[in-house]
């Protein structure tokens, strides 16, 4: 057998991918974060406090779009804005308590809808699926960090 080249492997799944995040966001959009805002709500859950800079930049978005999304959050008394203690004049955003529970919140709804298209599979596919899930969690946390280094 001859091995497949990551181009390879990208066109024989990105259809199907591209399909179940049409599929997992149609029943994720029903809750009340959208998937940016997760992801900063996470990012600032994990790694505490941060400048709107530093989030755009870990985004992967322009300032503007962060600010605005940021913007959105506070209004929901999900983060609030501090001082900077190593820059006075600059201001960092953290988690509030009701940001943190709405975190775990949708967290939670969100791992319930996977689980339930997870559970649509037969076994032995489920148990192929639980393999590749350290591979799947890797290649997320590598190609975060190759666009970090851009």
């Amino acid at each position: 057998m001859t091995s497949q080249t990551p181009h390879d492997i990208a066109a024989s799944i990105r259809p199907a991918l591209t399909q179940l995040y049409v599929l997992y966001f149609r029943l994720a959009g029903q809750s009340d974060l959208t998937g940016p805002q997760m992801t900063i709500l996470t990012r600032l859950d994990e790694h505490g406090p941060a400048r709107i800079s530093q989030i755009a930049q870990a985004e992967g978005i322009r300032m503007p779009t962060a600010s605005n999304a940021l913007h959105q959050l506070e209004q929901r008394g999900m983060i609030e804005r501090i001082r900077d203690e190593e820059d006075r004049r600059g201001v960092k955003v953290r988690l509030t308590e009701f940001g943190h529970s709405e975190l775990k919140r949708v967290g939670e709804e969100r791992t319930a809808h996977l689980a339930r298209m997870l559970e649509s599979l037969p076994a032995e596919k489920l148990a192929e699926t639980a393999r590749l899930a350290p591979v799947i969690n890797d290649l997320a946390e590598t190609y975060s960090d190759i666009l970090k280094q851009q």
